[in-house]
């Protein structure tokens, strides 16, 4: 159920803002709708965390055991932080050095040793040389007046000394600018001492890196608690203002703010407000309050909130919270999509894995593992009844498996027709259609349950006989689906059994659905505006008669990923079975059979997510009238 709340509008004195935001923050019940916040200290409280978080992910990949933590407060971690910040702008600059400086010697290294001081000293003393590097064919052009002195001749380059370049004219001087090698700035020494010295600071700036990661703890713990004051600070800051005359000596200013708590707990807001003469206006919340959501159900129920918690979705205050209707089908889909009894052991291991884990721990076991626990008995349930297990061929299976399966969608009589009474044998079902059968069935359980929930909402309202008409149209419409999908020599729209015209009431049904819920569907003041509505939206309306019949339909996916899911188990069965005969080949047998179904099952828990949970937040929510619109009640606590 969706905990009923209260809007509430508290007033103080200007100057008492910041002391009634510690007193509420103490009493955490109060969800407040300040989103924004002002001023210099919000920016510098910002600026610190994302300093910190920065230091956090720069040391995050380095080696720090828990044993070698060091303890730091929230000031000292700061600092800790700008110093990580600073190291990791000198190891860039360091990588850049290196970088450059090996580039460097790489680009001069087929000159050797050469230092440029030297060439320069020559040069004051008349002695012009300039490096070069030219193709063979091009240096044989060079005329007779120019100096050269060759240091090395291969077939692809010349590389010489030119004497006295400014002797040269035309054409070879401008050969010879071209070819013109440039001298480093420091000598191959030099360069080589500052590339040594780079790495030698690298590798001080990474020892230091590693001893600033112990702090890596105390400075996530800092950030939680700049967030926290960041959220105070916020809340200080965002406070609505307003200035009251007083007397007239003056005036007074007071601030606001708005928010929501469980009416249950209003008593405790209300005493609070009177010892620290506040005021205090309590109210329900409208449809166009922004009221948060807070969900409370038993034991049970509850086990279905990590699915919800990892979707990120909750239910708008004013909407349905389908968490039990949600928690029975994905577990009915689980079942399915998995759809082997072997594999619903495994998950079942697994949880007992988890429950052992915790009570060695003296923890609580966690929902996650009594969900899994609940997943998994589905799987070994709805692998009993079709005698699906590791994906061995039902003929594989002990004898006492088979009985256990439910005949006519079992996969021991995957061949056999099964004849309805009403047929005289002339038209029979197969054990596929049977199961889709089942998956229609399913189908037409869900979405009644959406409209019959729709319909106890509207209890003595006329819109109630709108999800009436709804309900009525699913049924109409489920024998519409098994003719047209399952098989329409069976289940005829002209069908008539024992007199009763079979088809022709389900068409029946369609139509007195449809009108019904084209009367009564938008009701709220009067029938007139409903229909007028209905008008309004007719294409809408007709193609919802159309989308009564693809969500039906829609559930026969399970059947399908199911199916996939089975031949791919089969698939790994076949391709190991050979290798079982042949002792050497054991061992790479057992290691694709892990392989194989390891990586089945991984594909059957995204088959999970993409298909079993959108039914339920698609087609059941549609039905059902929620967008999960919701947000989380989140009350300002310490």
């Amino acid at each position: 159920m969706i905990v009923p709340m209260k809007k509430v509008s508290l007033i103080v004195l200007d100057g008492e803002r910041k002391n009634a935001l510690k007193k509420l923050r103490k009493l955490g019940l109060l969800h407040i709708e300040i989103k924004e916040g002002k001023g210099p200290r919000l920016a510098e409280l910002k600026e610190q965390i994302a300093s910190l978080e920065k230091g956090i992910f720069a040391v995050a990949d380095q080696a720090a055991g828990g044993a070698d933590r060091k303890e730091a407060d929230t000031k000292e971690a700061l600092s800790i932080a700008v110093r990580i910040d600073s190291l990791k702008e000198e190891q860039k600059k360091c990588y850049a050095d290196i970088s450059e400086d090996q580039a460097e010697l790489e680009r001069i290294k087929a000159w050797g040793d050469m230092d440029p001081k030297a060439i320069g000293d020559l040069s004051k003393k008349g002695i012009v040389l300039s490096l070069h590097e030219m193709n063979p064919s091009v240096y044989d052009k060079l005329g007779d007046l120019t100096r050269t002195i060759v240091l090395e001749r291969t077939k692809n380059v010349v590389r010489f000394l030119l004497l006295n370049e400014a002797t040269l004219a035309g054409e070879d001087r401008d050969l010879l600018e071209r070819s013109r090698f440039k001298l480093p700035d420091l000598s191959t020494k030099e360069i080589r001492r500052k590339l040594e010295n780079a790495r030698r600071q690298l590798q001080g700036i990474q020892k230091e890196l590693e001893s600033l990661a112990a702090y890596q703890p105390s400075m996530e713990r800092a950030v939680v608690a700049l967030k926290k004051e960041v959220e105070f600070e916020t809340y200080a800051s965002g406070m609505g203002e307003q200035d009251l005359s007083k007397d007239s000596s003056g005036k007074v200013s007071v601030a606001y703010l708005v928010g929501f708590l469980p009416a249950e707990d209003l008593g405790k807001l209300q005493k609070m407000a009177r010892e620290n003469a506040w005021g205090l206006l309590a109210e329900d919340p409208t449809p166009q309050d922004d009221a948060p959501t807070k969900l409370r159900n038993n034991k049970f129920v509850s086990l279905v909130y990590p699915v919800t918690d990892f979707l990120g979705s909750l239910p708008g205050y004013f909407e349905p919270d389908i968490s039990g209707w949600f928690l029975v089908f994905i577990t009915i889909f689980v079942g399915i999509i998995f759809g082997d009894g072997g594999y619903g052991l495994l998950i079942c291991g697994i949880a007992a894995a988890m429950m052992i884990k915790g009570r060695k721990e003296k923890k609580e076991i966690a929902p996650i593992a009594w969900l899994l626990l609940l997943f998994g008995a589905m799987t070994v349930v709805w692998g009993t009844v079709t005698c699906s297990w590791f994906g061995l061929a039902a003929q594989e299976l002990p004898e006492w498996l088979k009985k256990m399966s439910v005949p006519v969608i079992s996969n021991v009589y995957s061949d056999k027709i099964w004849y309805p009474f009403w047929t005289d044998g002339k038209a029979g079902l197969t054990t596929s259609q049977n199961v889709q059968i089942v998956m229609f069935t399913i189908a037409l359980v869900h979405l009644l349950a959406a409209h019959a929930s729709g319909a106890g909402r509207n209890l003595g309202s006329l819109k109630m006989l709108g999800d009436i008409g709804s309900i009525l149209e699913l049924l109409g419409m489920y024998y519409v689906v098994l003719s047209l999908v399952v098989n329409t020599a069976v289940f005829g729209l002209d069908l008539v059994v024992g007199k009763i015209p079979v088809g022709t009431i389900a068409v029946s049904l369609v139509i007195i659905g449809f009108l019904v819920n084209f009367i009564f569907g938008n009701y709220e003041e009067s029938i007139l505006q409903s229909v007028l509505d209905s008008v309004k939206d007719i294409v809408s309306m007709l193609l919802g008669v159309v989308n009564v019949f693809s969500d039906i339909v829609s559930y026969i996916r399970l059947w399908a990923v199911g199916l996939a899911g089975a031949a791919i188990s089969a698939t790994i069965n076949d391709m190991v079975s050979p290798l079982l005969g042949h002792f050497l080949f054991i061992i790479f047998a057992v290691v694709i059979l892990v392989f194989g179904h390891g990586l089945n099952m991984i594909l059957n828990v995204l088959s999970v997510i993409v298909h079993g949970i959108r039914l339920n937040t698609l087609e059941f929510s549609n039905h059902i009238g929620l967008s999960w619109s919701g947000h989380k009640y989140e009350p300002f606590e310490e």
